[in-house]
């Protein structure tokens, strides 16, 4: 019995005010709390309190037979209790369906396992310690950053007792296999990798308002009809996709909430067919074969890389900065300066640095609050210059 296996990513982060140079030294307070209100409560409008509605009336619709995934960052849900208590209700109301699973991350949503790994665990721990405090739930299955993945990554979360880690399913890697099958890194059966069905997931997240693709308009019928096929060759079709698809990405003018309200009825019309979250993937299905990725692996951009984050000198210099003061930061002990330092480490501040031209440039244009990826650069190193500052004025106190 084929399952489909429904997980969403969830996240915003603390973007940076405007910071000249001439705020140095004089002004400590980083966070444009203006624009991260701003965009919160748009999203949350366009996407998260409607979709999150839609989920609740499906799981009930289904008798709890219709089940899904979500991965919050830690700024994502810090941002909910400060800003929009509403929002973390309604999240919390999927949680007490017993249908909704909540996923492990780093908690800045970082990339942190690439400079150090002591980081990456706190930041791992202080996750899991917000969900279990909103959700009451533990996270088995890890979901890294964008999905950043290799065999390294899956052994050393493996060893921190995860059963699971989601990643990209690459071609490349695959060959003539299907990623619709549980698989698990080389040597290790203790932990399983459940890869994403890149087509399907983007033919929702990407393709579906294109009116120039051939398969436009995409409906539930169509859609579950592709879905369908599977049958007989795969355990699981793992459809994964930024929340924001519904309703900010793909606008309610799009049908995507239409859409979204009638597919699951659509995917089980086939009696072989069910829903089910990573864990219970997880439980129910033997990996299949090996998942052997040496190289790093991401599910951004065309190049399924790091390049997105780390395709250029201006990101690598400010990505070799920031993790070089960690040391002189935790020996602070502050927590409120070690927050700082942390929320700097934030994959989307590297990712507005991106120089990239064509169809993924204009993606990062889009998510960027900067008019160009230079200014971005300069914004965070005048940040980071202060945050230095700060540190080195506390060393000689």
């Amino acid at each position: 019995m084929p399952s489909i296996c429904f997980y969403f990513q969830v996240h915003q982060p603390n973007r940076l005010k405007p910071y000249d140079c001439f705020k140095i030294g004089s002004d400590h307070q980083y966070e444009d709390e203006a624009k991260n209100i701003e965009i919160l409560n748009r999203v949350a409008r366009k996407c998260y309190l409607p979709a999150n509605n839609t989920m609740l009336q499906l799981i009930d619709r289904h008798q709890g037979d219709f089940k899904i995934a979500y991965s919050l960052s830690g700024t994502v849900i810090e941002q909910m209790e400060r800003y929009r208590p509403d929002v973390l209700r309604s999240f919390q109301a999927l949680a007490e369906t017993g249908c909704v699973e909540f996923l492990s991350e780093t908690y800045y949503h970082s990339l942190s396992y690439l400079y150090s790994k002591e980081e990456f665990v706190r930041q791992i721990n202080m996750h899991k310690a917000k969900i279990e405090e909103h959700f009451h739930q533990t996270p088995t299955v890890f979901r890294n950053t964008e999905l950043i993945y290799n065999n390294e990554i899956a052994n050393f979360v493996s060893d921190l007792g995860y059963k699971g880690i989601i990643c990209e399913g690459l071609d490349h890697v695959l060959g003539h296999r299907t990623p619709n099958f549980v698989h698990h890194p080389p040597g290790n059966s203790n932990i399983k990798c459940l890869l994403k069905n890149y087509k399907l997931s983007d033919d929702i997240a990407f393709r579906f308002s294109n009116r120039e693709w051939s398969e436009w308009p995409l409906t539930a019928p169509k859609f579950a009809n592709w879905v369908h096929r599977v049958a007989g060759n795969g355990d699981t079709i793992n459809l994964f996709m930024d929340y924001e698809t519904f309703g900010e990405h793909q606008w309610p003018e799009t049908g995507i909430f239409d859409f979204l309200a009638h597919l699951p009825q659509e995917l089980v019309k086939h009696p072989d067919f069910d829903f089910k979250t990573p864990s219970e993937v997880i439980k129910n299905y033997e990996g299949k074969g090996e998942y052997d990725v040496h190289h790093l692996s991401s599910w951004a951009d065309m190049e399924r890389d790091l390049s997105a984050w780390l395709g250029n000198s201006l990101q690598h210099d400010a990505m070799e900065r920031i993790y070089k003061l960690e040391s002189a930061i935790k020996a602070t002990e502050d927590e409120s300066i070690i927050h700082r330092w942390a929320s700097l480490t934030t994959s989307d501040h590297f990712y507005y640095m991106c120089t990239k031209y064509w169809n993924d440039g204009d993606v990062h244009k889009y998510f960027s609050h900067y008019n160009t990826p230079y200014d971005a650069y300069i914004n965070y190193m005048n940040v980071l210059t202060d945050l230095e500052h700060v540190v080195d004025v506390l060393v000689e106190s």
